[in-house]
């Protein structure tokens, strides 16, 4: 087992989706989210054969020509920023990302209340057109989804709270926002400012829960370095993201990382979800925890924000956030 395994560890959470043992897994959780940021989740139950079905189907998608790939495009979306992205279509830190993309999320027709009222980041998703994909993403956003319920149950726990602390206040109706990402392996054409698959960042809400395939790329920034967060079988990379950070005060802080440029002769994919607090809530400090000395960590950080001094409606960051990511697409959401 590889140095980088050994410092991120591996939690089996099988016992969070049973009466007994939760307290072993909260502990270690605890820990995880203190001293790294990032865990290895086993345990979790979902089926390898839907994970390999959608990396099946997504190489497929990838692997269409880039104007057929575009029907599909982002600009479709509208404000349910939904759709595909090309190859340097996103930026991290004012560079773009050398990998291409298909943003999705629940999904939700036209008499949905959050579609109806014109809500940012909501709506239907824009499905390529290549059979059994549609069904494939519904049936893995909602296996993955019902796991963020019960690692936040775990992290509820490892606070000393209640276990539907966060499903009470925030979390009844996530927000999900789920992307599929392939980083090719080709060179970048002169030119383009490209240094990375993903510059260095933060995630915005409360979970992370990452599939990667074998390839690996992904870094992560510990107080002794960067580190591989490399790929284990069966596994999930769970990581906590800004929100989660304000509630502890910094307790459980959001880990940066980046994915290196993939240089393998074989093309990445990668498949984050991000568990998030309901687009309308209004995230609060937990009261009882213990103070951290230093909550303004803003001049460590690759934006140079400080996530304690946000104050709003958890959409009101995402799409400060997002709109950097895509600034040609800020007007058809903000």
């Amino acid at each position: 087992m590889s140095t980088a395994i050994r410092e991120l560890p591996i939690i089996d959470v099988a016992p969070l989706f049973t009466a007994s043992g939760r307290s072993e897994v909260a502990e270690q959780i605890s820990r995880a989210c203190r001293e790294q940021g990032f865990f290895y989740v086993v345990g979790h139950g979902i089926d390898p054969a839907l994970v390999q079905r959608l990396e099946a189907l997504s190489h497929e998608f990838f692997a269409l020509d880039e104007a057929t790939k575009l029907r599909w495009r982002m600009e479709l979306g509208g404000r349910a920023w939904r759709g595909y992205f090309p190859l340097g279509g996103e930026l991290t830190s004012n560079r773009p990302d050398w990998k291409e993309g298909l943003y999705l999320g629940t999904e939700l027709d036209d008499t949905a209340p959050e579609v109806v009222a014109n809500t940012p980041v909501h709506g239907a998703n824009l499905f390529p057109d290549i059979v059994g994909f549609r069904e494939t993403i519904l049936a893995y956003m909602e296996a993955v989804t019902q796991l963020g319920h019960r690692l936040l149950e775990g992290v509820a726990l490892s606070l000393g709270l209640d276990a539907q602390y966060f499903h009470d206040r925030y979390t009844a109706d996530p927000l999900i926002l789920f992307r599929l990402f392939n980083y090719p392996s080709q060179p970048v054409p002169e030119g383009l400012d490209v240094q990375w698959g993903v510059g260095e960042h933060t995630d915005y809400g409360l979970l992370t829960i990452l599939h990667q395939d074998s390839i690996g790329g992904l870094q992560v920034r510990t107080p002794q370095g960067w580190i591989e967060a490399t790929p284990i079988p069966g596994a999930f990379l769970c990581n906590i993201g800004d929100m989660l950070d304000r509630m502890t005060g910094g307790l459980y802080r959001s880990t940066p990382h980046r994915v290196t440029r993939n240089t393998s002769g074989s093309d990445r994919l990668s498949f984050p979800l991000f568990f998030d607090p309901n687009y309308r809530a209004r995230v609060k400090p937990i009261k009882g925890l213990p103070a951290v000395e230093q909550q303004d960590d803003s001049a460590q950080r690759w934006d140079q924000a400080n996530v304690h001094a946000f104050n709003g409606e958890y959409g009101d960051y995402l799409l400060n956030k997002v709109s950097k990511v895509f600034p040609q697409l800020r007007e058809s959401v903000l």
